[in-house]
């Protein structure tokens, strides 16, 4: 049987190490604060804003939050993001994401200073991240690299598989795992012969969005398994990973609930209180 992987004990523990810090950053004079973005009433977004900002009142993060009406121009948005982009008190700029259609997504990541980009998202980050430079890195990819090295996988010379290719997902963490010496293989929905390939891994991930897609049969006896898929199957949470068959065989592997979930919130409070630090001079 394998390991759990408690990403809720270990976001725990970094949100107890965070607080530390952000009481020396206040005793410096300096109070990290994040502002939030949220436009329309997405239900889903609205329980992560609430996380976000229950997070930050429990570190010590000053929080603020803009609610805009769905129908919001593309002025008045791109106006806002340049008004918290000068404002010398705000340290991370999160715009939660889905907006309504009318409205470019990418466009307004674009135009976050990317000194407050705290997901990751900005060209600029991203290409730090690709060429392998300090940079913001996307909050699940983070917490993922986070759990494995809370549990002591090394992940140099391994085979890493990742199914997905999302730009919030897949390709960061692809480019994580490379950074620290993984040989890593994107699988995506035109891959072909894919259990071929997964079971080959000895990290795989499952970033896809389909309930139960990875089977026991797919997956390498003693492989370190991550599910960073939430779905709802049934009325009940369930993961990308057919957990209770693929428990059996692998060697490592994180629940749904309660494993990459928590890192996510964790590693943006670890990210802003980065930007706050990065302001002392």
């Amino acid at each position: 049987m394998a390991t759990i992987i408690n990403g809720k004990e270990l976001a725990k523990k970094i949100r107890l190490e965070l607080k530390n810090e952000v009481d020396e950053l206040k005793s410096k004079g300096i109070e990290p604060k994040l502002s939030v973005i949220m436009v329309g009433n997405d239900k889903a977004s609205e329980v992560y804003v609430r996380n976000k900002s229950k997070a930050c009142n429990e570190i010590g993060i000053a929080f603020e939050e803009f609610l805009l009406p769905e129908e919001t121009s593309k002025e008045e948005l791109l106006g806002l993001i340049e008004k918290l982009n000068q404002r010398k008190d705000i340290h991370g700029i999160l715009l939660q994401s889905p907006i309504p259609k009318h409205l470019d997504i990418r466009e307004a990541f674009n135009s976050i200073d990317y000194r407050k980009d705290v997901d990751g998202f900005h060209p600029i980050n991203v290409g730090k991240l690709a060429i392998g430079e300090e940079s913001f890195v996307s909050c699940t990819p983070a917490g993922v690299m986070e759990m494995l090295k809370e549990y002591g996988i090394d992940v140099q010379g391994k085979r890493a598989v990742v199914i997905g290719r999302s730009n919030i997902v897949g390709k960061p963490l692809s480019q994580l795992l490379l950074n620290a010496n993984a040989t890593v293989t994107i699988c995506h929905s035109k891959t072909q012969n894919i259990a071929e390939i997964t079971k080959e891994a000895d990290i795989l991930v499952a970033a896809l969005g389909k309930p139960k897609f990875v089977t026991a049969n797919m997956v390498k006896k003693t492989a370190v398994v991550i599910d960073v898929g939430i779905n709802r199957d049934e009325g009940k949470l369930v993961g990308d990973v057919d957990f209770e068959n693929v428990e059996k065989i692998a060697s490592y592997i994180t629940p749904v609930p309660g494993g990459v979930g928590p890192m996510t919130v964790a590693m943006l409070m670890k990210n802003v209180v980065k930007a706050a630090k990065s302001t002392i001079n």
